[in-house]
């Protein structure tokens, strides 16, 4: 099994979810990046996506578009992404890249596949790649012992979920809403059946994202999902802080918070 593979494993032997948090990579600085990410960790996250920071990010919402600005203003290069990315494996902690494909063809698919398992990543979650236009990447990533995540919606139809599910290894990442990144005050209402038209599909995990950003509404999806992904919550934290410690702090807090709600477990 891959690493988020065990990780996952381990969350459901609690009987919990697990929680996989998000930061981008040279995000307040490439140190500090890495301070946050370890600090979520020690403060509960169970898998941690490093993003690569892209000028054209689709998906994203204000608050992770403004910290990916900031990052790519500062210099930071796939090289850079990668150092985030062994630094947190070696604290032990699973570590995925999420990422828009151009980056990955403009550096090369099996150049990035051999240095990303060089750096002990897990693998990539990719958004803006669908599996019938990944057959490249599907293969260099089973040479390379690599997980391959890619998205389901509520608008993705049973057919499109079991191609989806079936070309994923590690989990399957389902966004619970449609649109961008962001924090919301509830839970989607779709993100249950959502899961629940996964898993008839794969014996996988099913993670939910968009939109949780308090350990209430991590309980209310660890209720129905295995796993519960958190990425503009902490990247707002990040923002909010004045310096490389608070911002390390801020993220730990709110890890603290999350872990909690994953293992609470409110009633769906």
């Amino acid at each position: 099994m891959s690493a988020v593979t065990t990780a996952f494993a381990k969350a459901a032997a609690e009987d919990r979810a697990a929680l996989v948090g998000y930061l981008p990579a040279g995000f307040p600085s490439v140190g500090g990046a890495v301070e946050a990410a370890r600090a979520m960790a020690a403060a509960g996250a169970d898998v941690i996506e490093v993003g690569l920071p892209y000028s054209d990010p689709l998906m994203d919402g204000p608050v992770i578009a403004e910290a990916v600005h900031r990052a790519l203003a500062s210099g930071t290069k796939p090289a850079d992404v990668l150092r985030t990315v062994e630094a947190v494996t070696a604290a032990g902690v699973p570590a995925l890249v999420m990422t828009y494909w151009n980056p990955v063809e403009a550096y090369g698919v099996a150049a990035f596949a051999r240095d990303l398992a060089a750096a002990g990543g897990s693998g990539l979650i990719t958004p803006d790649l669908p599996p019938e236009e990944a057959a490249e990447w599907l293969a260099v990533a089973e040479a390379c012992d690599l997980d391959r995540v890619f998205l389901v919606a509520p608008s993705s139809t049973d057919q499109r979920i079991a191609a989806v599910a079936g070309a994923c290894r590690g989990f399957v990442y389902a966004a619970s809403l449609m649109g961008i990144t962001g924090t919301r005050d509830a839970v989607s209402d779709d993100a249950a059946a959502l899961v629940a038209r996964v898993r008839r599909h794969t014996q996988l995990p099913v993670a939910v994202g968009i939109g949780v950003s308090s350990g209430a509404q991590a309980a209310q999806v660890a209720a129905f999902a295995d796993g519960v992904i958190v990425g503009s919550a902490f990247v707002r934290r990040l923002l909010g802080a004045p310096d490389s410690a608070a911002a390390a702090r801020a993220a730990a807090e709110l890890a603290s918070e999350l872990a909690a709600g994953v293992r609470r477990k409110a009633e769906p």
